[in-house]
């Protein structure tokens, strides 16, 4: 049986459960399945569910999105997401308004920084090859020599 590509997804399991000194058959009984399935996904040989590796995650008492990322369920970005929103939820100082308002502006700062970062790619994709210009900040300079030379509007309209 060849094995799958689940980006180490079982050599993280095992060490995880030697880590919590667990044998394979303790773990498979506490997360509920089956011993020899166990074996398999720790081999690589089978890629596991979301649902089971929530299971063997909260067995193991770790985050599942961390299990998720390892078996390429879920984008690294995407459990980072994930998890702060999970801190943010479970933090018992503020109250649920509290919560989905600080949701709220974490949500508009990430789409504002990814509308920057899609304006700034776009932009370097355009900018020309030869953009030395009169005035940049490496040669000051240059740049106020260029600034004393061109000619001040003073009409009120300016």
């Amino acid at each position: 049986m060849a094995s799958l590509n689940v980006g180490n997804l079982g050599e993280y399991l095992r060490e995880q459960r030697r880590t919590a000194q667990l044998s394979l058959r303790q773990l498979a009984d506490a997360a509920g399945v089956s011993n020899p399935y166990l074996s398999q996904i720790e081999r690589g040989l089978r890629k596991p569910s979301a649902e089971v590796l929530q299971q063997v995650a909260k067995a193991l008492r770790i985050s599942a999105e961390t299990l998720y990322v390892r078996a390429g369920i879920l984008d690294e970005t995407e459990r980072e997401e994930l998890e702060t929103r999970a801190v943010v939820l479970a933090d018992p100082s503020i109250n649920e308004r509290q919560k989905q308002v600080l949701l709220q502006i974490y949500d508009s700062f990430r789409k504002e920084n990814a509308a920057e970062a899609a304006a700034a790619a776009a932009g370097s994709a355009e900018a020309p090859a030869d953009s030395a210009a009169v005035g940049t900040t490496e040669d000051p300079a240059g740049a106020r020599a260029a600034a004393a030379e061109r000619p001040v509007d003073a009409s009120p309209d300016a």
